[in-house]
């Protein structure tokens, strides 16, 4: 790995989340690398593409997303992924495409179709309440039923679900951007290729909407290093921002 390596983040959520949901993981790893430059990515349809159309295929979204980050100026050196569930779909996507954009990257909780069971990517156990969020009308009540399915910590609810209630209200999320990106996720099938850069996997024992299986079965293929998280939920920047920034630093020191 090169010395630019966790020197220029960028950063991509999951989902139907846009960057402001990173919220206070960003201070955490700025000051765990405060030399390097961190560049969040709205995928499209989110954040400040929320007007926009999501395509419905993980290629389409990685080819509008780096066409953001070049005319960013954030592809002038190579840059460091950092990458959540359906984000992480798409950097493993991008590095396929681009190598030459990237240095190295770090995919959380994430699946790919021709690896997982349909029921380990979307846990069972969880559609029911996939469901009944999607009913909910109110924001408030929305965002707190998905806080309290993708975060295992129930110390910051309400806070949390206010936040991003008024994110929501800001810049909503349509239901047909969230069904594109749903299409997009379920059917990525990345192949047989392993990225030429190095990829660290981590993932969290107690994931509810993704299992674990996942991102081990990611690892087993391509014989990635993967860490795993004992308690935390399926945003796991969320729940243990500074468990994530230890294994970043770690990784990064080791490879320099």
């Amino acid at each position: 790995m090169s010395k630019v390596c966790g020197q220029h983040w960028v950063l991509l959520r999951g989902l139907a989340r846009e960057s402001a949901h990173w919220g206070d993981f960003i201070p955490l790893l700025q000051a765990a690398f405060p030399t390097a430059t961190i560049t969040m990515l709205d995928l499209p349809g989110t954040g400040c593409w929320y007007q926009e159309t999501s395509p419905a295929t993980i290629a389409e979204i990685v080819e509008i997303v780096r066409q953001q980050a070049l005319k960013q100026g954030v592809l002038k050196q190579p840059i460091t992924l950092l990458a959540l569930s359906l984000g992480g779909m798409v950097a493993w996507e991008w590095m396929q495409r681009y190598p030459q954009d990237i240095a190295a990257a770090c995919l959380i909780n994430t699946s790919f179709a021709d690896l997982s069971p349909a029921y380990q990517r979307m846990r069972w156990q969880s559609l029911g309440k996939i469901f009944n969020i999607a009913r909910l009308s109110d924001r408030v009540q929305r965002e707190l039923a998905i806080v309290q399915l993708i975060s295992n910590r129930r110390d910051h609810d309400q806070a949390i679900a206010q936040a991003w209630a008024a994110l929501d209200e800001l810049r909503p999320i349509s239901a047909g951007n969230r069904l594109r990106q749903i299409i997009a996720a379920a059917h990525y099938r990345p192949g047989d290729i392993k990225p030429q850069v190095p990829v660290l996997l981590l993932t969290s024992q107690t994931d509810r909407l993704v299992a674990a299986a996942c991102s081990e079965a990611i690892q087993q293929k391509w014989h990635l290093p993967l860490h795993s998280h004992p308690w935390a939920g399926h945003d796991l920047p969320l729940d243990d921002g500074e468990w994530v920034v230890a294994q970043l630093q770690a990784w990064v020191e080791a490879k320099l």
